[in-house]
């Protein structure tokens, strides 16, 4: 950078010394049409249920939607995100629940959409929450088989646009399947219903959280080394988001959050496309629990979905969506 002044002409303090001056000068700013609202569903009825190692999240039964997606309207949230919890009678080896008209996420979305279009609604296709293996895809002699899980995945995408969701968005990160999801799509009239491919998922340390929530955790067998992205890796993101722009990508992912904010700026500054973040369970998880413990004060909340602003993100999915969503302005 150019040397464009010094001391004691240059004083960078004036501009911090008053809240107007700093509000004035403010570089980035987080508002709630930034954030994504993940909820968690799950069987029966009038049930809230505690997540042990996410505190304060919960899963909910179907006749508490309305209600969320009615406060998520009242504070501004654009987007929610909809994610199972399916009981383990309803697992098998090849997700079959998934492809089930009438299962826990196809159930919400016609419920939702029966009332409320001003809301978007946001489907994760993965076999993870249905496999009785934990594994986002068909597993074939101890690996999960990238062709046949994406005729798997076409099928999913279709019946949950059929059902209403808005922003189908593929988590599985197998080969291909974003060009293949689209060409279904636009085939059978859903060419208005957009792709959030989660582009860039890193095999990741900070997922365990949400596999309890999703009750994937104690099935999940060996690991997803072999399909998820090494952390050790940078470049291999921007490959990965070329390919999935190319085959028709609306909006990408970039999961993990936090300990990723290079992969996000490098992807924003790369290519010209809204960049979303995912603030996952693991984040969020530790975040909370320093509050809860008064390890650190609560607007470190804040603090860390600006980080994901500077760094270029169009929008962010984060636990914390519902409790600082009317703290913004």
């Amino acid at each position: 950078m150019k040397n464009i002044g010094s001391y004691p002409n240059v004083r960078m303090r004036r501009n911090r010394k008053t809240d107007w001056s700093r509000r004035l000068v403010q570089e980035n700013s987080l508002s709630a049409n930034d954030l994504i609202w993940p909820i968690f569903l799950t069987e029966g009825k009038n049930v809230k249920e505690s997540i042990r190692s996410m505190p304060g999240v919960y899963r909910y039964s179907l006749d508490k939607i309305e209600t969320l997606i009615e406060r998520a309207i009242k504070k501004n949230i654009p987007m929610v995100a909809l994610f199972p919890n399916t009981p383990i009678s309803k697992k098998n080896a090849k997700g079959s629940e998934a492809l089930n008209r009438n299962n826990l996420v196809c159930k919400a979305l016609k419920l939702i959409k029966r009332n409320y279009n001003e809301i978007g609604l946001m489907c994760d296709v993965a076999l993870d929450p249905y496999t009785d293996h934990g594994h986002d895809g068909i597993v074939k002699k101890k690996s999960v088989d990238n062709d046949e899980t994406i005729k798997v995945l076409i099928k999913q995408s279709l019946i949950q646009a059929e059902m209403g969701c808005d922003v189908i968005a593929p988590s599985d990160m197998m080969d291909g399947r974003i060009g293949e999801i689209r060409k279904a799509l636009d085939k059978n009239h859903f060419k208005n219903v957009q792709i959030l491919s989660y582009a860039v998922k890193y095999a990741s340390n900070f997922y365990g959280p949400f596999r309890d929530a999703v009750g994937s955790k104690r099935s999940l067998i060996g690991n997803k080394k072999d399909y998820q992205m090494d952390f050790n890796n940078s470049k291999e993101a921007l490959r990965e988001v070329a390919l999935d722009i190319s085959e028709g990508a609306d909006f990408v992912m970039v999961k993990p959050g936090m300990p990723y904010l290079d992969i996000i700026k490098s992807v924003k500054e790369n290519f010209k496309i809204p960049v979303f973040a995912y603030q996952v369970s693991g984040e969020y998880s530790l975040i909370k629990n320093a509050i809860n413990n008064k390890i650190i004060k609560e607007e470190a909340i804040i603090e860390s979905l600006i980080s994901f602003k500077r760094a270029g993100a169009s929008a962010i999915v984060t636990y914390f969506a519902d409790s600082i969503a009317n703290r913004l302005k």
